[in-house]
């Protein structure tokens, strides 16, 4: 009884202040009645406030009283205007006049430099400052994101588009408390979510990811660009930027510096438009930015930036709103999106006793002030001060960082009713939003129904001869959570290909089917997938079971198993995919292939034991037994040509042949990833990187005299990877392994270290060696293998303007590989990514020991 009662009264203290509160909204529009949309509205001297929508209506929820409400919009005259709000609604209309910039105390001779350029002199040496003097802060953060398609074309790439239709295609609306600490600690925590047409999902909306920092030297737009774009406040933003004083406006008693920027070169990854800086303490007041095709951006035309700030204590300034416009054309697609986002409730820690004010910047040509800045803390003392600076607030204030977790969706945030989101919804819905949330709501409701999921999967089950050759047919049952696939009878990319050819078995019949059992909309469920197999030449019958049970996203747990009567290659990773072996067994008369039989039994599990660090771990039985050739056919014979024996060439063995063996052969690989950020969300986990190496340590035991078992050998190794990202000059990727066998006494090839080699032209996403034999140089001994690849981004291309204009980026790559026989092998790389979008070619030499050993043409994606 006690604890209901307290629960009551909680409850009633919870909702005292919303029924005191008084809905305060309006419209704001320019001289000519039309709405100003994205335009600030917010409580002088707090941190309060709202934008508003694509109308220009606005809407806030005030406790009575007396209020100074300022209505701001970038390039008008900002208005203070004093309410008074009772528990009645008010609303308050209110029309903005273009701001004049006047420029006549300045006179600017042709031969004088633009006096913006002493303004951004001074506003770049103060860069540091402002962007470091605030040593913690939280806030709310209210984001509304949507994407429309104005155009949508019949087909992409020849596969049919109709369940995409003009219009909202993405809703979503979130509010979140977001806590930073120096020097680049940031949470987030969605505590509500709204999804248009999904009532039970959860928003992809991220407030800190799309935060943009201009007094960061380089910005990253993600989705958009692997380019890093350079800020108009950059230490080297003279190098790319042209500057321009429009002129000067009075607000609030300060006086605000419009100037417009322009990439010195179109092709600059630089923005185009204005910065508005203070006069006083040279910190942006607000930024009016885009970025165009030319600057480099993909799948997008215009990109567009607009940031308004505000004071929140002590002189210090902090965003108040942001908005994201995108306007895209491509693949036949045509549209545009935004994301809009409103900061509200600051608590602010300072990270300096006192605010810095500077003198007057210098105007024409007299130089601008380059005092230096006695207050700017070096990096790696911001986060010792922002720890002291938090150990000395009260206990009542807290910023909280939990290790590693960026983001964090609250298990309920979905689950708020409609009279939540009018009460805290800062922006008013326009009438389109409206009606998009009713229709797709009330769509869901039908949508989720048996009759209409049985209509759908109807349609979408319909069987079509063309589908088959190359994406297989699959049945759904959408109602039950299941679904039954067939394979492909051509698999290009893949091994599940129904119609292949080799020359041990002659043409060959694989039909794999897969049922899977689960929710589309999680990661959990159970597959199992059944394959038959059978030669023609060989005359010989195959089948095994693969099943799979995925039972925990947020580790992604997951236990598989095998058993059966099949066909493996020496190199269990699977590196000569069937499709091409049969394209270059019919065409060209080689048979790369190389496959034995193997009756076995495997267990498998994979899990991450805590963040960051995972664990997999698996036991095979297997009875083996080597094949013959038992076909020749290929479409043209060659005379200089003739297909190898079904016995890899190594150079460790005189005969790699053998006659039927045992083994069992037990794995445990222990990755670790330290630093591992990642987003926590209530169905799954998301992984977001590190800044630091993977490591990888595998050890792998073949078990002597258990169960009949021939092998007995020990192998360790260990694997370090990494991308780093190198600004403007582009992105490196590495990986590299040593590894050794500490017992070699019984074992066979396949039980060898085999390396991803590659002897056709086709290389799909370009991982490995792509000029090496696929078993020449694997090893039972000791070896290091290494693989670097750099993306330049374009940084080179871009000065070049024929593949500036296709948009082609360059990439080099070197691999490198030491074994007792292979002495130094090295292949040198250079190529072109981003043909139409998503093709690479490359060109590559091969050297071993410093001669010369080959060179050829690959082709593979690079997107």
């Amino acid at each position: 009884m006690r604890l209901r009662l307290l629960l009551f009264l909680n409850f009633i203290i919870f909702l005292s202040p919303l029924a005191e509160a008084g809905l305060f909204k309006g419209r704001v529009t320019d001289a000519q009645g039309a709405g100003l949309a994205y335009a600030n509205v917010y409580v002088k001297n707090s941190t309060v406030g709202t934008t508003t929508n694509e109308q220009g209506y606005y809407q806030l929820t005030l406790v009575p009283g007396t209020y100074q409400v300022v209505y701001q919009y970038v390039g008008y005259k900002a208005r203070v205007d004093t309410v008074e709000i009772s528990t009645e609604p008010v609303e308050h209309n209110v029309t903005l006049q273009p701001d004049v910039y006047n420029l006549n105390e300045v006179v600017v001779r042709a031969s004088d430099k633009d006096p913006a350029y002493a303004i951004m002199q001074a506003a770049i040496a103060r860069r540091k400052y402002h962007q470091n003097e605030v040593a913690a802060y939280s806030c709310r953060v209210y984001t509304k994101g949507l994407g429309r398609l104005l155009k949508v074309p019949n087909r992409v790439m020849g596969i049919k588009v109709d369940e995409v239709k003009p219009g909202i295609v993405y809703l979503s609306e979130t509010v979140s408390e977001v806590n930073f600490r120096q020097p680049n600690k940031t949470h987030e925590r969605m505590l509500s979510s709204k999804v248009s047409g999904d009532t039970k999902g959860f928003s992809f909306n991220w407030a800190s990811r799309v935060n943009f920092n201009f007094y960061d030297n380089l910005l990253r737009i993600p989705g958009l660009s692997e380019r890093a774009f350079i800020s108009p406040l950059a230490n080297n933003a003279f190098l790319f930027y042209r500057y321009k004083l429009i002129g000067t406006s009075v607000e609030n008693g300060q006086t605000i510096n419009k100037i417009k920027v322009t990439p010195i070169r179109a092709n600059d990854p630089a923005f185009s438009g204005y910065v508005y800086i203070q006069d006083d303490s040279y910190r942006l007041h607000s930024t009016s930015l885009k970025l165009t095709q030319k600057s480099q951006i993909e799948y997008a035309d215009t990109l567009r930036i607009d940031q308004v700030f505000g004071p929140v204590q002590d002189g210090i300034w902090m965003l108040f709103s942001q908005k994201l416009t995108v306007q895209f054309d491509s693949f036949g697609f045509k549209g545009n999106g935004f994301f809009t986002t409103v900061y509200s409730k600051y608590k602010v820690v300072p990270a300096y006793s006192k605010p810095v004010v500077a003198p007057p910047a210098a105007i024409a040509n007299v130089p601008a002030p380059v005092e230096p800045e006695p207050l700017i803390i070096k990096k790696r003392k911001l986060k010792k001060l922002a720890k002291q600076k938090l150990a000395n607030l009260d206990s009542t204030t807290t910023f909280i960082h939990p290790k590693n977790e960026l983001m964090r969706v609250e298990p309920n945030a979905n689950k708020r009713d409609t009279a939540y989101w009018d009460d805290i919804r800062p922006i008013p819905l326009t009438a389109e939003e409206q009606k998009d949330y009713v229709s797709k709501d009330s769509l869901q409701q039908i949508q989720e129904s048996k009759p209409y999921r049985d209509s759908v999967d109807k349609r979408n089950n319909k069987f079509e001869v063309g589908n088959i050759f190359l994406s297989g047919y699959r049945y759904r049952n959408s109602f039950r959570h299941y679904s039954i696939s067939v394979d492909p009878l051509l698999a290009v990319l893949n091994s599940n290909s129904i119609l292949q050819y080799n020359t041990v078995e002659g043409t060959v019949l694989n039909l794999g089917v897969r049922y899977r059992k689960g929710e589309e909309e999680t990661n959990k469920g159970l597959t199992i997938a059944p394959t038959l197999r059978y030669g023609f030449a060989s005359k010989k019958l195959y089948g095994k079971l693969l099943t799979n049970y995925y039972y925990n996203p947020h580790r992604f747990a997951q236990i598989t198993a095998e058993a059966g009567h099949f066909i493996a290659q020496y190199n269990n990773n699977d590196p000569i995919a069937p499709f091409w072996n049969t394209v270059y067994t019919l065409l060209y008369e080689q048979n790369f292939l190389k496959i034995y039989q193997k009756t076995n039994l495997l267990v498998r599990h994979n899990i991450e034991i805590q963040n960051g660090i995972y664990l997999t771990t698996s036991l095979e039985y297997a009875d083996r037994q080597q094949l013959q050739n038992a076909s020749d056919f290929t479409f043209k014979d060659y005379t200089n040509k003739q297909f190898t024996p079904n016995v890899p060439i190594n150079a460790e063995l005189t005969d790699a042949s053998f006659s039927r063996k045992q083994a069992l052969v037990g794995s445990v690989t222990l990755q670790l990833r330290p630093g591992q950020k990642y987003i926590n969300r209530p169905d799954e986990k998301w992984i977001m990187g590190s800044k630091y190496p993977t490591f990888r340590i595998n050890y792998t035991k073949g078990f002597s005299k258990i169960l009949g078992s021939d092998v007995n050998f020990d192998r360790v190794s260990l694997n370090v990877s990494d991308e780093l990202d190198l600004g403007l000059v582009g992105a490196t990727s590495y990986s590299f392994q040593v590894g050794t066998f500490l017992n070699s006494k019984r074992l066979w090839l396949m039980d060898y270290k085999h390396f991803a080699g590659n002897r056709i032209l086709y290389a799909g996403a370009f991982g490995g060696f792509q000029l090496l034999d696929y078993y020449r140089y694997s090893t039972q001994n000791s070896y290091l293998e290494g693989y670097f690849t750099h993306d330049f981004n374009g940084f080179i291309f871009n000065k070049i303007p024929l593949f500036r204009k296709l948009k082609w980026q360059e990439v080099v790559t070197l691999n490198y590989l030491h074994t007792p026989k292979a002495k130094h092998y090295l292949e040198l790389g250079v190529g072109v990514e981003h043909i139409f979008k998503i093709l690479r070619v490359d060109f590559f030499t091969g050297f071993q020991s410093r001669e010369k050993v080959g060179s050829g043409l690959r082709l593979g994606f690079g997107i």
